[in-house]
């Protein structure tokens, strides 16, 4: 056998480590393209059928946005959506052989921020890239009390919080056409519309518009606005149809600790106000009590105000719980803002996703939520505001439950036992179960 000259083995050899090119297939298709324009940035979502490769950059005179995918090309039946935000035409091309170009004509400079979403929930692959404006906008006109309000009494200020939003669409009803995101937003609006009507009260909408804010930032949204009480709004869902009702959640104290935590070790939350106190200058032992203490009486107001909202809204239909339930929801973790989350019906209900459907009937669900909160704010109005300058007293009502005592019920509404017999002329502590007492508004004798 001829021997090969040493020369050719190792060309040979070469060759083999060479990287073979692929064979003309596509790393992802592009499904679809979905565009949300918020107040402060827009964000397109790609969805895709699997990971892939790509660049992001930017062009000047006129502005515009290039996106550069390799080895990707479009579906059939893929369709650019319409200007939108700080997105204009979308127009779509072949880069070299076998990459597909993107381009994005901009209504002014973006600085873009983009990242992949793996598979979750009901949704495949997702190329998300959000746009910021570069040019610095107006600050807004900023406004004293003082300025704000006529007198030296300032408004209460509801923030209020229309669940998911933009690629969140949240819980899907039972009929297959209505999208939480949707329901929330219409009754975010009523609820507002009746809020500014009441004397004493406005409302800001943290989402007004088909757009996604993360979680942490809808409740300092709310701190942003000075809000004296957050209400965010969902509408639930269960994998059976049956469930029903409607519920009212505060945030459970594993929540709150966890966010504790947060707070103290993020540098950028050390020089923050909480409850009119600057942590900044504390040391962390200080601080964590001043934050505590902060966070107590905010949930202790936040269970108030919620029990009232309950009870307002019983009287409207069928509560899923009969008491203010507890959770860990991100969204109710303002260390400040006492804050609830409505769950206004089960969605996954068909007879409750069409009563949320109906305007008549959502005017009266949100008129339902202000009759709670006016009713916890007569009891408890901010000091400084309208409301607490201009309240006219209103008696407060407890129905005794079983086991429960008189000095336990004096505790519980913040009075004390001796104004609480006086406003009920009892002569001894003895209470039993069904009994209505009347609980006085302003401690009596012995305070």
């Amino acid at each position: 056998m001829t021997r090969m000259p040493a020369r050719f083995v190792r060309a040979l050899l070469l060759l083999a480590l060479l990287p073979v090119a692929p064979a003309a297939v596509h790393a992802a298709d592009i499904q679809a393209l979905r565009v949300w324009a918020g107040p402060d940035h827009t964000r397109a979502v790609f969805d895709i059928s699997g990971p892939l490769d790509y660049k992001l950059f930017t062009l000047e005179n006129p502005d515009r946005l290039v996106l550069d995918i390799e080895a990707s090309a479009l579906s059939g039946d893929f369709t650019a959506p319409e200007a939108s935000g700080l997105l204009g035409r979308v127009r779509t091309g072949k880069h070299g052989e076998r990459n597909l170009r993107v381009v994005f004509d901009l209504t002014e400079g973006v600085r873009p921020k983009s990242f992949l979403l793996p598979p979750a929930d009901k949704l495949g692959h997702r190329l998300v890239i959000d746009l910021l404006p570069t040019a610095a906008k107006a600050a807004p006109v900023v406004r004293t009390v003082e300025q704000a309000v006529p007198s030296t009494e300032r408004n209460v200020i509801i923030a209020i919080d229309a669940g998911h939003g933009g690629e969140d669409p949240g819980a899907r009803g039972a009929s297959g056409k209505t999208w939480e995101k949707h329901i929330t937003l219409a009754v975010a609006r009523e609820l507002k519309r009746q809020i500014d009507a009441e004397p004493g009260m406005e409302a800001v909408l943290i989402r007004d518009g088909d757009y996604f804010i993360p979680l942490q930032k809808r409740y300092q949204k709310a701190r942003e606005a000075r809000a004296d009480l957050f209400i965010s709004i969902h509408a639930d869902a269960f994998h059976k149809s049956t469930a029903s009702g409607s519920s009212v959640f505060v945030l459970s104290t594993r929540g709150a600790s966890n966010e504790a935590a947060r707070w103290l070790a993020a540098s950028e939350n050390q020089s923050d106000l909480v409850g009119g106190v600057s942590l900044e200058d504390k040391d962390n032992t200080l601080a964590a009590v001043l934050l505590d203490l902060s966070q107590s009486a905010t949930m202790k107001a936040s269970g108030d105000a919620a029990t009232h909202v309950l009870e307002a809204m019983k009287r409207l239909g069928k509560a899923h719980k009969p008491h203010v339930e507890r959770a860990n929801f991100v969204v109710l973790r303002s260390p400040d803002v006492p804050s609830m989350l409505v769950e206004t019906a089960f969605i996954s209900n068909p007879a409750e996703e069409k009563k949320l459907n109906d305007a008549n009937h959502r005017n009266k669900l949100a008129a339902s939520i202000v009759e709670g909160v006016r009713d916890y704010f007569s009891v408890q109005p901010p000091p400084g505001t309208w409301l607490a300058a201009n309240a006219t007293p209103k008696p407060r009502h407890h129905v005794v439950s079983r086991g429960e005592t008189l000095g336990l019920i004096a505790q519980r509404h913040g009075v004390t036992l001796s104004s609480l017999r006086s406003a009920n002329a009892l002569k001894g502590d003895m209470v039993k179960a069904g009994d209505r007492l009347t609980i006085p508004l302003a401690l009596g004798p012995g305070a």
